[in-house]
């Protein structure tokens, strides 16, 4: 019954690759669909499908035709009264210099919001990158949410990159793989309960290498932390995405 309840508790994906055939993800509708079955038995009501988005490779207009080709490709699957996730659109922003002022990000923050996720270089960062960080609220009025922050903590010591993070307007969002490998569930644990990580996304790709495993991770973070520690990164989540109607 305990972990049920944890379960339910994350009721939003911020991170997903579950898109059929846009990047490194899904390969395919029914992929897709397994995909969203796995997040529903772990209590996901709500996905973000956020596939990659790199300003050096993609034209902003044909992603977006794409996108929408993928999910009308995947609504069209998805059967009816089936108990699947809401879905909203999104996009996973590899940084470029000067994002902060290029009005096209807005059509790829998360769907009826003015959250965005963005993907940073795993290595140290310049000055740039912060100040585009810095200036994305007050340029574009866009709320920068950091994907994955785990993966920047070996470019510099943990201590630096949080300081560096923390100190501007954004939100850090962690997978679930950081806090169920062994080796590094210490630290996510550590940095979870110092308020240091707002918003879990599962960053799944596939069923077998990286499936949707939020469920796991709860029920982690349920046992060696408690309910309250992910009940507030459920209602962070659920204010950003279940707010937002099913797309049709």
């Amino acid at each position: 019954m305990q972990n049920h309840a944890c379960r339910t508790m994350i009721v939003s994906d911020l991170h997903t690759h579950i898109l059929p055939h846009i990047d490194d993800g899904s390969p395919d509708v029914e992929t897709s669909l397994a995909m969203l079955r796995l997040e529903a038995e772990q209590g996901v009501g709500h996905v973000a499908l956020t596939p990659h988005f790199s300003a050096r490779r993609d034209d902003p207009d044909r992603f977006l035709t794409v996108r929408e080709r993928a999910m009308a490709e995947l609504r069209a699957a998805m059967p009816a009264d089936a108990g699947l996730p809401a879905l909203c659109l999104g996009a996973e922003v590899s940084y470029f210099r000067g994002m902060s002022d290029c009005e096209a990000l807005k059509d790829l923050c998360i769907e009826g919001t003015h959250y965005i996720l963005i993907e940073l270089p795993a290595t140290r960062w310049d000055s740039q990158i912060l100040r585009d960080l810095e200036e994305l609220p007050s340029k574009q009025g866009l709320r920068p949410i950091v994907a994955h922050v785990e993966r920047y903590l070996p470019a510099f010591s943990a201590g630096e990159v949080l300081r560096k993070l923390l100190e501007r307007p954004l939100l850090l969002q962690a997978n679930a793989g950081f806090f169920l490998r062994r080796r590094t569930a210490p630290m996510a644990l550590r940095m979870l309960r110092q308020g240091q990580i707002h918003l879990l996304g599962s960053d799944c790709h596939d069923l077998t290498e990286r499936p949707p495993e939020l469920g796991k991770a709860a029920e982690l973070i349920c046992r060696r932390l408690g309910g309250d520690a992910l009940s507030t990164i459920g209602e962070l989540g659920q204010k950003i995405l279940c707010p937002i109607p099913a797309h049709s």
